[in-house]
């Protein structure tokens, strides 16, 4: 085993921030009330809008089954506020992850605002060598949905904000505090789907004219939630469990899907692309995917074990005295693993796609 030598004070702070990361998410404790709630509360609502959309006074009532909807979508996040806002360390957790534009590369705010743009544009190129007509490309005259006395642009990008202050203000946290990322992206994708089922019952609306079109387009939405949210909870973390960019994310998926007349099956082509850079990043990804993150506070004087973002910290500090550093060399007085071994500047960077000096 290597000696045990002292921390220097710079990783010391990295360590500190981690342990006060692991506080924080231990916090976000109610996994199973939340989920619960988030579930009840929005299908009762559907429910009612579901019954007074197909009613035969629904032209009288079409601001009731709006509302009832409207609601229904905003419970999720008010539940998540419930469970939040007495907790001074969680409000500021989530609003720091709100607002904070710094964290993470520009790359990955660059891949947050236009993959899933360039993921549409790439599946209708591709469904032209199946004989799809090119005027995919155009600007569509309309919406493929209504949505009430709501405009579709405004649930468009409404709906998209509403959710993920709920689902990346707590629901995906609270997961990831009891398993690993893959994991609790897989729960999370079926948990979703599941979800929005009653929102197929809604007269009109998107889910019930996916159902109507035929069963391969409602197969192929929940089967692209499972993509989606690997894909949108690597940028999360990547931009360090920034809320913004899982809205930004979720915000260009949903308008730039609707703003092309794009053909149905170009949507089915477009999950079998998400799924292949969904694979290509949990492989390239494997300690970020299927690590856990998070595990209950050491005992006192417990030594501290190697996590993901516990690596992450480390190597933004290291980055900061490449120069000093010769390739290759292991980083004893530096960094040592749970097992005692040292771990050389090439594993971080590796992990953290940080370049070797």
């Amino acid at each position: 085993m290597v000696a045990s030598v002292p921390t220097p004070s710079p990783l010391r702070g990295v360590l500190h921030r981690e342990k006060e990361m692991n506080r924080i998410i231990q916090d976000y404790r109610h996994t199973y009330l939340f989920y619960i709630l988030a579930t009840i509360i929005p299908w009762s609502f559907w429910a009612l809008a579901a019954y007074i959309s197909h009613s035969p006074d629904y032209a009288y009532a079409e601001e009731l089954a709006s509302l009832s909807a409207f609601v229904g979508l905003l419970s999720p996040t008010l539940v998540a506020f419930c469970l939040i806002y007495r907790n001074k360390r969680l409000m500021s957790d989530v609003l720091q992850r709100t607002i904070n534009l710094r964290a993470g590369k520009p790359v990955y705010w660059l891949l947050t605002l236009l993959l899933m743009p360039a993921s549409i544009l790439l599946a209708q190129l591709v469904s032209l060598l199946f004989g799809y007509p090119p005027s995919q490309f155009a600007f569509s005259e309309s919406y493929s949905f209504t949505s009430g006395v709501f405009p579709v642009w405004f649930i468009l990008v409404a709906a998209p904000i509403i959710e993920e202050l709920a689902w990346h203000s707590y629901g995906t946290d609270c997961l990831c505090k009891r398993f690993t990322l893959i994991t609790a992206s897989l729960i999370f994708a079926l948990y979703w789907g599941v979800w929005h089922i009653p929102l197929s019952l809604i007269n009109d609306y998107y889910h019930s004219n996916l159902v109507e079109g035929g069963w391969i387009h409602g197969a192929n939405f929940l089967v692209s939630l499972f993509p989606f949210v690997i894909i949108m909870n690597w940028l999360y973390y990547k931009t360090g469990r920034s809320i913004l960019s899982a809205i930004i994310f979720h915000v260009t998926a949903g308008y730039f899907n609707e703003i092309f007349a794009t053909h149905p099956d170009s949507k089915v082509i477009q999950t079998g692309l998400l799924v292949m850079l969904a694979t290509f990043i949990v492989l390239k990804e494997k300690r970020l995917f299927f690590v856990r993150f998070f595990r209950e506070p050491e005992a006192p004087g417990e030594q501290i074990k190697n996590t993901p973002i516990l690596e992450q910290f480390a190597a933004q500090y290291l980055s900061q005295n490449i120069a000093q550093m010769k390739r290759g060399k292991p980083l004893n007085r530096f960094w040592h693993s749970s097992s005692g071994a040292s771990r050389s500047w090439g594993n971080i960077a590796n992990c953290c796609d940080l370049p070797l000096p």
